[in-house]
């Protein structure tokens, strides 16, 4: 194994045990291809700087040149399943209304009456609508976007109604998401995302998945120092060293593909390479903490003479997932009942595909201060094969002083984990700014992603700004 010995090119240095695709491998159910793969490549070594995440003259600019450029996840189809449901999106000061206006068309509006201003419908919240209302004066619009009614219409003889639609972002629908986008001139989400990312997010099949546990919280640390704490393995001896002992951390895999899309894969199930001379098999399974173990009741293998505990482990996942959720997982691999896949959408969304650990991050700046960021949990469950419904959960949005363990549905252990990972950013964000140092420190190759996060937030910062236009926004 490559170790860093002053003869390897910059980015070339690999932590000196067994691989992650070296792990993977070894399995007995074998890995697919979007598993199976590899797509490193070196960076740079450059420092960082610091006023990206401390200057809140940065933060009006991303809002300026980024934000309204992006495409971003905005719910999931499962959201808005019926004619006249919506859910309402916002990102910074923007909102929008994302309402099913027919059987299989989705539209999303900026949320505001074209009359005063007035939100249509208010922040956080979802439903059902027969039409788009305004609690004010009661200008209404229909699900499809046209005047429908101005109160003592006598009045507004100037206003043209062909010309008072509401303004659009454009919708696209990929893996039972909806994805909104306020740039007019922007590529499509299969452009945006890339060839190969798409084919990866097209094998997971996340349509067929469902959110059975949703929370949020809000963290006084700027919104790229909240993402940029769950994109490497590389803290986990210090932030979690309860988990060590079954999850390969250092020894994980690091990807990018493209300038919107990341990833890495951290095997569990096996010791990290920092213990292995203190951990045995049976320690691994002592140590597991699994993401969604409502499922599994609390149980953990016994392991026999000459097992190999992720192989147990495994095998015990698969059946009693099946069992629990009323699914079929005979095709799915072991490594993606047990490990860790966490692919970063650019700006703000992470998407983890995988059985144990089937989850999504989302992370918001709030508009009000460049410090807070608004992060959201959600965790999904493969659809019961049967067909039979399952309920899309409601968001639980927990306080400043709250933990994560005390969410209705939440692993504690896990739980306690994401407690771990959101304590170090109050530190950091008062360290950076306390700091004399111009830049953070990144490491080529754990903490690449980090590296290619910022340099497409660089990329969209050297754009003129775009703001959306009234008249564009709207349909003919």
């Amino acid at each position: 194994m490559n170790v860093a010995t002053g003869t390897l090119q910059p980015g070339e240095a690999r932590c000196p045990a067994e691989s992650t695709q070296d792990i993977i491998a070894a399995d007995r159910n074998a890995a697919p291809a979007w598993a199976a793969s590899e797509s490193y490549h070196y960076l740079g070594s450059e420092d960082v700087s610091k006023e990206r995440y401390t200057d809140p003259a940065f933060a009006k600019a991303e809002f300026e040149r980024m934000w309204t450029r992006t495409w971003q996840m905005a719910c999931r189809e499962d959201h808005i399943p019926e004619v006249g449901d919506y859910y309402v999106y916002d990102i910074g000061s923007y909102s929008f209304v994302v309402t099913r206006c027919d059987d299989d068309e989705i539209r999303a509006y900026f949320n505001a009456c074209l009359h005063r201003g007035t939100k249509l419908k208010p922040s956080g919240t979802a439903g059902f609508a027969a039409n788009l209302k305004c609690p004010f004066h009661g200008w209404t619009w229909n699900l499809d976007g046209s005047l429908k009614e101005i109160p003592e219409k006598w009045d507004f003889a100037h206003v043209a109604t062909q010309k008072m639609c509401l303004p659009e972002a454009r919708v696209e629908r990929l893996g039972g998401f909806v994805w909104v986008n306020m740039d007019p001139a922007a590529p499509s989400l299969e452009e945006y995302l890339g060839a190969e990312a798409l084919a990866h997010l097209k094998a997971w099949k996340l349509e067929d998945r469902y959110i059975y546990l949703h929370v949020q919280k809000s963290y006084p640390a700027n919104w790229k120092l909240t993402m940029e704490a769950f994109m490497e393995a590389y803290h986990v001896g210090d932030t979690h060293p309860q988990v060590a002992p079954a999850n390969g951390d250092v020894n994980s895999q690091y990807d990018v593909y493209g300038d919107h899309v990341d990833r890495f894969i951290s095997t569990l199930g096996v010791v990290s390479p920092k213990l292995r001379d203190k951990y045995s098999e049976a320690d691994i399974i002592a140590n597991f903490t699994l993401g969604d173990s409502s499922s599994l009741g609390g149980s953990k293998p016994e392991l026999k003479a000459g097992e190999r505990a992720r192989q147990v482990m495994a095998d015990m996942f698969r059946d009693m997932f099946e069992t629990a959720t009323n699914t079929d997982l005979s095709h799915v691999s072991d490594t993606e009942l047990l490990d860790t896949y966490s692919y970063t959408f650019f700006p703000n969304l992470f998407l983890f595909p995988g059985i144990s650990l089937p989850m999504i991050y989302r992370f918001r700046p709030d508009a009000r201060d460049h410090r807070r960021t608004i992060y959201e949990v959600m965790f999904m469950r493969p659809k019961p094969k049967d067909g039979s419904e399952v309920e899309t959960a409601e968001v639980e949005i927990l306080a400043d002083h709250q933990s994560f363990a005390e969410a209705q549905g939440m692993d504690p252990g896990f739980g306690h984990i994401l407690d771990q990972d959101t304590d170090n950013l109050y530190a950091q964000q008062e360290g950076l700014e306390a700091s004399a140092k111009p830049g953070i420190t990144l490491g080529d190759y754990q903490e690449v992603r980090v590296r290619h996060f910022e340099q497409t937030i660089d990329k969209y910062m050297a754009l003129p700004p775009y703001r959306p236009d009234f008249r564009a926004l709207q349909r003919p």
